[in-house]
């Protein structure tokens, strides 16, 4: 299993990005998983943000980032997203990809999200 994240950078307060992960080496469409999205800022623990189900497609958020964040999923594409709103200075982190299938997790590199004025 291969995630590789793409899309952060550096936006000012309020502001959105949508990252990407693309992921590789199981079927989207077919397995069973979980794919989350977790961060972590300088100087704290890696925290999860957010998850979507590959069997209902249900979705669960941290309180943090709930009705500002939005996880999703295109099966076709192999493609998991997070839509960022609302941005502030506290969301500043490198966010991760994480895929969970059966007992096995993976991880990605990872995408630095900075924002600032």
């Amino acid at each position: 299993v291969q995630l590789v994240e793409s899309g952060g950078g550096l936006v000012q307060p309020g502001g959105s990005l949508r990252l990407s992960c693309a992921a590789s080496g199981f079927t989207f469409s077919f397995s069973n998983h979980v794919m989350s999205w977790y961060r972590k800022a300088p100087g704290k623990e890696r925290e999860w943000v957010a998850t979507i189900l590959s069997v209902g497609g249900s979705t669960n958020y941290a309180d943090s980032v709930k009705g500002r964040f939005t996880i999703s999923r295109d099966n076709a594409k192999n493609m998991l997203y997070l839509q960022m709103n609302s941005l502030k200075s506290e969301d500043t982190a490198v966010y991760y990809c994480n895929a969970v299938i059966g007992f096995t997790g993976s991880w990605g590199q990872g995408t630095q999200v900075t924002v600032s004025s």
